[in-house]
């Protein structure tokens, strides 16, 4: 198609950890479950590590590696949050596997996490993804119905 470029490219935030899948409303944290960061879903993990949910670049790592701030290629921004009060944690369980700047695809690893030593320091494990442009953007976000996420695979938010 001559105008295939004029043509939108459909967003599509893929499970960046395994679990089961939560709305956002029931995550423990009012910063959360009042959407004050954006929209967004959670996963409770059962297994694996932090990988990337888009193609995109790494716009902020925090200094206590237990969050990850990506810019998808559409522009969109997304935070994924791994446990909550895991500031607290100053670091430990957590080793990051990129740096500010890189450029990230789909599946590739970003954060090693030890969820038992989590799980055993923390409130919750839960994770938290979030759309931190949402309503900049002017989009809708559909998020899944499905129950449980699977790394790589299952689409959790997705924007025409």
């Amino acid at each position: 198609m001559v105008f295939s470029f004029l043509k939108k490219s459909k967003l599509q935030i893929i499970a960046p950890v395994n679990g089961a899948i939560i709305p956002l409303e029931e995550v423990p944290d009012p910063v959360f479950s009042q959407k004050m960061m954006g929209e967004g879903i959670a996963v409770i993990p059962t297994s694996g590590n932090i990988h990337a949910p888009v193609n995109g670049t790494v716009i902020l790592i925090a200094a206590t590696k237990h969050a990850i701030g990506i810019r998808a290629d559409d522009g969109t921004e997304i935070l994924i949050h791994a446990g909550l009060e895991t500031v607290a944690l100053n670091g430990k369980g957590f080793v990051v596997a990129v740096n500010e700047g890189d450029r990230i695809s789909v599946g590739q690893l970003l954060i090693e996490v030890d969820w038992d030593y989590i799980q055993k320091h923390v409130k919750s494990t839960v994770t938290p993804i979030v759309i931190t442009n949402s309503q900049e953007k002017g989009r809708q976000f559909t998020l899944t119905k499905e129950v449980n996420a699977i790394l790589g695979k299952t689409v959790i938010i997705s924007s025409p």
